[in-house]
């Protein structure tokens, strides 16, 4: 009997003492245990979506590249109000946030914010075609933020020195939604992060930005205060690592690089261009495009004539997609005027010169490298990618090749390449000008909003006489700064235009002879 109790007691003893030992599990070896990171996020374009490739977004990337990080598996969690979110974090049902949340001292109160690793603005949007505010005193209708967010907890701090300021506040509706009911008229202002709107107003330019409610708002992660350090002491190093090795920066690039200048002249004109013109060579486009998507060449087209078959640079080079002779005959165009000919040579000169990137070059990167020798050639291009690397950065990403194009304009880094001096500064614009064209054509498609193709144009036939009415091609002008983050970087004013082969096709100043070199 005795013997009986005593083990009954031994086992309840190891019972209570595996319990206590499994409370007293780190987070971080719970992680491991299960083989599984469970991050949450607000789904959107910003963070995380499901594409045709599978699941994308940045915050998506970085998050799993943190689970890599840490050896384990990512479950990528979405959810539509932060409500909800919030909610299973503090349950623990999920292991941290990341979804783009601005530090904010009332937030840290609850919750452990992880290190800053990108900083963006607030900015109050209102449709254009109303009086611009300039200062909360002058909105004249309703204000609509999302409950529970970082916009409601500035408004919050800003209603102490405007106390007659009045707002509004919705679980219903994400940030997307309710820049649409902006767009709709359902709303009259709301507060967006810089990074959302520039990705919104691809495709949406009537979204004007009144003025800026906050700046330079740093974004980190979150995870539970509950004094459990395992999880944060491997973040701090993560962050300092993919800073180091440049992964958050191409991530940046990825996601936001192409978007930091806002034309509103000009994206208004290309949405206007999508529903009258691209109709008539939407066709033609999508039965020459081959191993492309038909989008991306109906982008650079876009990029290159404004879908126009007659334009001309003055250097000579024609079509809808500005060839040059030496180009057309290689791929087989006897007509430059010819819309239908011109659209597939184009596409068989940027197959042509995607073929030449090194295999081992992934993609999107290749294509946007392709997409840079589309404007100054392949051999330019190249001379990058070797600067690229003897600085030490990688040669096959975009990102990387992108910072160094600017320097073929310099003698003391040209004088050293084979192919000389080239505007690969004007490259970089002509490849984010053509990133952004891409995505507003990507979303109007999937969103059933361009118009049914129209009957095929009957060509002008091409001659050494320069017509009458001969339309002159023209591209955005370069930025002359880039900026250093996407805080500010939504600039209001219409950029000034040029013609564009007089300045993508300089003269080259090295007397070297560039036999690499296609010139379009």
């Amino acid at each position: 009997m005795f013997k009986q109790k005593l083990i009954t007691i031994i086992t309840l003893v190891m019972f209570l003492c595996a319990c206590d030992m499994q409370q007293q599990q780190s987070q971080l070896s719970q992680i491991k245990a299960h083989n599984k990171i469970r991050v949450g996020t607000l789904a959107g374009a910003s963070n995380y979506y499901q594409a045709v490739q599978g699941e994308q977004g940045f915050e998506y990337e970085l998050a799993q590249e943190f689970a890599d990080h840490l050896g384990v598996e990512l479950e990528m969690v979405p959810f539509f109000n932060l409500s909800d979110m919030f909610s299973r974090l503090d349950n623990g049902d999920l292991d941290l946030i990341a979804s783009g949340l601005t530090y904010d001292k009332t937030r840290a109160q609850t919750y452990r914010f992880g290190p800053t690793y990108r900083t963006i603005s607030q900015k109050l949007v209102y449709k254009q075609g109303r009086v611009r505010p300039r200062d909360f005193d002058d909105l004249t209708g309703n204000l609509t933020v999302l409950a529970k967010s970082s916009h409601s907890l500035a408004l919050q701090q800003i209603k102490q020195t405007h106390p007659n300021l009045t707002w509004q506040e919705t679980e219903e509706f994400d940030e997307e939604e309710l820049l649409q009911g902006v767009i709709d008229g359902d709303i009259d202002y709301t507060l967006a992060d810089s990074h959302t709107l520039s990705l919104f107003r691809r495709y949406h330019p009537n979204l004007s930005i009144g003025f800026s409610v906050t700046r330079n708002d740093p974004i980190a992660w979150l995870l539970r205060k509950d004094g459990d350090d395992s999880l944060y002491a491997l973040m701090v190093p993560f962050f300092g690592e993919v800073k180091q090795n440049n992964q958050l920066y191409v991530l940046e690039e990825k996601y936001f690089g192409h978007v930091r200048q806002f034309n509103y002249v000009n994206t208004l004109a290309y949405i206007e261009a999508i529903k009258d013109t691209l109709p008539k060579y939407q066709p033609w486009f999508e039965q020459y495009a081959g191993t492309l998507d038909w989008r991306l060449l109906a982008a650079l087209s876009y990029q290159e004539s404004m879908w126009n078959p007659r334009a001309k640079s003055p250097t000579g080079v024609r079509g809808i997609m500005m060839l040059t002779r030496d180009t057309a005959k290689q791929v087989g165009v006897t007509n430059r005027l010819a819309p239908e000919q011109n659209i597939k040579g184009g596409a068989e000169y940027l197959m042509k010169l995607e073929k030449r990137i090194p295999d081992r070059v992934p993609q999107p990167d290749r294509m946007w490298l392709a997409l840079a020798s589309y404007n100054i050639g392949w051999g330019h291009v190249n001379d990058a990618r070797i600067i690229t690397e003897q600085q030490g950065a990688s040669p096959d990403k975009w990102a990387d090749v992108k910072k160094r194009l600017p320097l073929l304009i310099k003698k003391r880094y040209y004088r050293n390449t084979k192919y000389g001096y080239s505007r690969g500064d004007v490259a970089v614009q002509y490849v984010d000008n053509i990133r952004r064209y891409y995505d507003a054509l990507v979303w109007l498609d999937e969103n059933d909003a361009i118009a049914p193709a129209e009957p095929e144009v009957v060509p002008a036939k091409e001659s050494n006489v320069k017509p009458q009415t001969e339309t002159q091609t023209v591209i955005e002008k370069p930025a002359q700064q880039e900026p250093s983050s996407t805080a500010d970087s939504i600039q209001e004013a219409p950029i000034t235009t040029e013609a564009s082969k007089s300045t993508t096709t300089p003269p080259v100043l090295s007397p070297k002879k560039d036999d690499d070199k296609e010139s379009k």
